[in-house]
């Protein structure tokens, strides 16, 4: 079966061998599944969220701060993972008292995922799942999902077909994004909490404020206030960390100033549920080592 899940379309008949262009072949590699703290307050909580990264992406930016597992590259130790394995790794994280089941960077791993879930919660998983994209999807794809992800998390990266060319290499992007997120939406609604303030379903969009680009930042909000209810939550990051070798601008942190100005124009707008960051949280210690843990 060649592989068409993703806006790339690249066809790799990954069941026979292939890998597709986002570095994912007929197996998950799994490079680290634990639990994790450095997420939103509703999917961190007190206990973490039983994040499972995966290796491979289908986009390339040339920021992510994730870059020795997104090209498909296989750290030392990562764990095959088949959709029996994959559904012993969420009830270990839900025995050790995670919120949720946060997959991270899932979308080359649709057709694992679709098993592996059902399978998981035949055994007794009992707590959320979270789709934890960069938000280059395909609405068909997303509809096999419905059912079974309660937490939407995707980024939204850009409007501008510019940017997203120059720093992710995939200038139809928001195309994708855009409705990917409208659907996302439908699915799961707003984001609801318990009693304990633990997010257990809905949608959060994620953007990632960038140095030099909060005119980009305001044309996001822009977008997200046209689409979708002014009560969808915002997660507006201030964590942008430069890696080595990064070229202007993206060679230094974002100023207090720009994120000020980011987050002043979500308030114009009149968003009521956002998630603002410290700027300490730009730091390279908020990524985890990914060496094939699996707690």
């Amino acid at each position: 079966m060649y592989c068409f899940e993703c806006p790339v379309m690249c066809g790799a008949d990954r069941e026979n061998g292939e890998y597709g262009v986002c570095g994912a072949g007929r197996t998950a590699l799994v490079a680290r599944a634990a639990r994790h703290y450095y997420e939103e307050p509703p999917i961190s909580g007190t206990r973490g969220s039983g994040a499972i990264f995966f290796t491979g992406c289908n986009m390339r930016c040339v920021f992510c701060q994730n870059i020795g597992i997104s090209r498909g590259e296989a750290p030392t130790g990562a764990v095959p993972a088949d959709e029996s394995a994959l559904a012993d790794m969420m009830l270990r994280l839900m025995e050790l008292g995670s919120h949720n089941i946060n997959l991270v960077t899932p979308t080359p791993h649709i057709r694992l995922i679709e098993r592996a879930v059902p399978l998981a919660k035949a055994r007794g998983l009992a707590i959320p799942v979270v789709y934890n994209t960069n938000g280059y999807e395909l609405t068909d794809t997303l509809k096999r999902l419905e059912g079974l992800v309660d937490i939407y998390l995707p980024d939204l990266k850009y409007v501008s077909p510019r940017l997203a060319l120059l720093y992710s290499g995939r200038e139809d992007y928001f195309d994708y994004a855009s409705r990917a997120i409208e659907e996302m939406h439908r699915q799961v609604g707003l984001l609801e909490l318990d009693g304990e303030g633990i997010a257990k379903k809905g949608l959060i969009v994620r953007h990632l404020v960038l140095p030099c680009a909060v005119d980009e930042t305001r044309r996001v909000l822009d977008h997200i206030k046209a689409a979708l209810p002014i009560e969808t939550c915002i997660s507006l990051m201030s964590q942008y960390t430069p890696i080595p070798g990064m070229k202007k601008p993206l060679d230094r942190r974002l100023t207090r100033a720009e994120y000020r100005r980011a987050v002043a124009y979500a308030e114009s707008l009149g968003f009521t549920n956002v998630f603002i960051q410290k700027r300490s949280s730009a730091s390279g210690e908020f990524t985890p080592e990914f060496d094939g843990t699996i707690e």
